[in-house]
């Protein structure tokens, strides 16, 4: 199973990196996303992928699963979702005040030079 996360990871990552190193500023925004997803899966498979019961240690459970690598992750996907939200919305100030999304244009670079 950790083979097959780390292949979705693996995956995961190469399309984030690919977008975000496109000229579209949506497609960099969308890229951050995969990035941060596929993070977050590394840490649940660095965490183990393993099958047992609920951290509820009252004797009986012989196996139980880690809760904290499950508590930063809902952390991590609350802050993404934050940072995604501001940059979406930065995103549409940008373009409605300067008219584009291209990020050369936003930097001021021509293309007749």
């Amino acid at each position: 199973m950790e083979t097959l996360m780390a292949i979705i990871i693996g995956i995961l990552f190469t399309i984030g990196v690919y977008l975000v190193l496109s000229k579209s500023l949506l497609r960099i925004i969308f890229g951050t996303s995969v990035i941060a997803h596929g993070t977050h899966l590394l840490i649940i498979t660095m965490g183990g992928l393993k099958t047992g019961g609920p951290p509820l240690l009252d004797g009986r459970a012989v196996s139980y699963t880690d809760p904290l690598p499950q508590a930063l992750i809902l952390t991590a996907i609350v802050i993404n979702f934050a940072t995604t939200a501001f940059l979406l919305v930065l995103a549409y100030r940008a373009y409605s005040a300067l008219g584009t999304e291209n990020m050369d244009h936003l930097r001021g670079i021509n293309d007749n030079e």
